[in-house]
């Protein structure tokens, strides 16, 4: 009879396992982790602390691949941390490095579904103390652009390896997305609308747009990145400073010859640096955003710096992404939102599938956590602790008073409603998953 049960139970284990789809489940136990892979160089502006000129810096990534897989044709995700474009701690929060610990749980996660995934690092470095909003925009804006450029270099380290690198971690190169938490959404969401240098600083019937144009003291206008001076879009041009401003190195190029094109991306947390970036028949886009986030607006206002609460430049969140994205004659959501799946946000966006409103905390239709905008992060507190009291610092307690129910299981909540949320759609954009897949597993 025991041996009957034992039969019976391995029987119903081998169903359940059979029942599991690559790319929608966890199908594999365990991951490995490679750390510290040089996908590009390139100049960084964060040797300003220390009073040092812009020097070249390593561009790294961990590598997350499903452990004992036999797959060598995997579609690759790029994960892009949060941060505020400066280092952790100097940020004034617990978050900002490739090892965050929503980043680490997201890329383990795709990567037990079959993914390979990369949690990418990124250059980092502006004043958001500068005196006046025109300089803090100046300088926001040229550090979100150089996060575009990596972004794209990232894509086409994995290409080129790919293409002429005998493939070694086992990618399709023509199946890649990005996803970035808080800043990294920043990042992708832009890496993801701008198509050329244009893009960035003229609309959409080629009238300059203001905000990203700046009086440098002689009465004239200039754009607040110039191609030649901070390089491409992509990074794949030598670059440097006028000779008058010493004549430095300011972009190196990486990887020239190879696409920076995606397929898809998501994000958390972030917002977009004009709805002109975005057009018709642009990548699949899916957001998490919290309505209430009083730093990064869902809608269309001014980004307000964390740290200092000051302001830098208009930016447009979730909400008008959306609207404008299910605006155009074909929308760009179109392979999944016409897709017979479960939109598990359809009570609160509106029908724009693809918008998830994170209302987290909310009662009455309020949030009683208004200052918590990201309930999927989470920290070591006795990590944090140490830093301030070897610093001096009080980041701890102004991060517990932003977000009192911080920790684990929180942010785990959340995590679990992202992932899916994203994953079907995800599946869908990158072409690794069919409706009919989605559907026998109730998604």
């Amino acid at each position: 009879m025991k041996q009957t049960c034992l039969l019976l139970v391995a029987f119903f284990a081998c169903l359940t396992a059979g029942s599991q789809t690559r790319y929608l489940d966890e199908v594999f136990s365990d991951v490995t982790v490679t750390s510290n892979i040089q996908y590009g160089t390139n100049i960084t502006v964060i040797t300003a602390l220390n009073n040092q000129p812009p020097a070249a810096q390593p561009l790294m990534l961990d590598l997350y691949e499903p452990a004992g897989d036999t797959e060598s044709d995997r579609p690759l995700l790029l994960m892009f941390h949060t941060g505020n474009f400066l280092p952790v701690y100097v940020n004034g929060g617990a978050q900002g490095t490739k090892t965050d610990s929503a980043i680490v749980e997201m890329c383990t996660r795709y990567a037990k579904m079959g993914y390979v995934v990369a949690s990418v690092d990124y250059r980092v470095g502006w004043n958001p103390i500068a005196s006046t909003q025109d300089e803090r925009t100046l300088q926001l804006i040229q550090a979100a652009y150089r996060g575009v450029q990596d972004s794209r270099t990232a894509v086409r380290f994995f290409r080129q390896s790919a293409i002429d690198g005998g493939n070694p971690y086992g990618i399709d190169q023509s199946k890649i997305g990005m996803g970035g938490d808080g800043t990294g959404g920043y990042v992708t969401m832009a890496s993801a609308g701008i198509s050329s240098y244009n893009d960035i600083i003229l609309d959409d019937a080629g009238v300059p747009i203001s905000k990203f144009w700046y009086d440098p003291g002689n009465g004239t206008q200039i754009p607040m990145v110039i191609e030649d001076i901070h390089g491409n879009p992509d990074a794949t041009n030598d670059a440097y400073a006028p000779a008058s401003s010493g004549g430095i190195q300011l972009c190196m190029a990486n990887h020239v010859g190879y696409d920076s094109d995606f397929n898809f991306q998501f994000n958390l947390g972030g917002a977009l640096g004009d709805l002109n970036w975005l057009d018709e028949g642009d990548v699949p886009m899916v957001s998490f955003h919290c309505p209430h986030d009083p730093f990064a607006p869902y809608e269309t206002a001014v980004l307000i710096v964390p740290t200092t609460n000051e302001p830098v430049v208009e930016v447009s969140g979730a909400y008008d992404v959306h609207q404008e994205i299910n605006g155009y004659a074909t929308n760009n959501n179109a392979v999944f939102a016409d897709a017979d799946i479960d939109d598990a946000a359809s009570a609160n966006n509106n029908g724009w599938d693809g918008l998830f409103p994170v209302l987290n905390s909310y009662v009455d239709g309020a949030a009683t956590e208004p200052f918590d905008s990201s309930p999927w992060q989470w920290y070591s507190e006795a990590a944090v602790q140490a830093y301030d009291d070897a610093n001096g610092t009080t980041i701890l307690p102004t991060q517990l008073s932003l977000n009192p129910t911080m920790g684990e299981a929180e942010a785990m909540f959340w995590i679990d409603q992202i992932v899916d949320y994203n994953t079907p759609r995800m599946g869908l954009a990158l072409g690794v998953l069919t409706e009919g897949q989605i559907n026998s597993n109730g998604v």
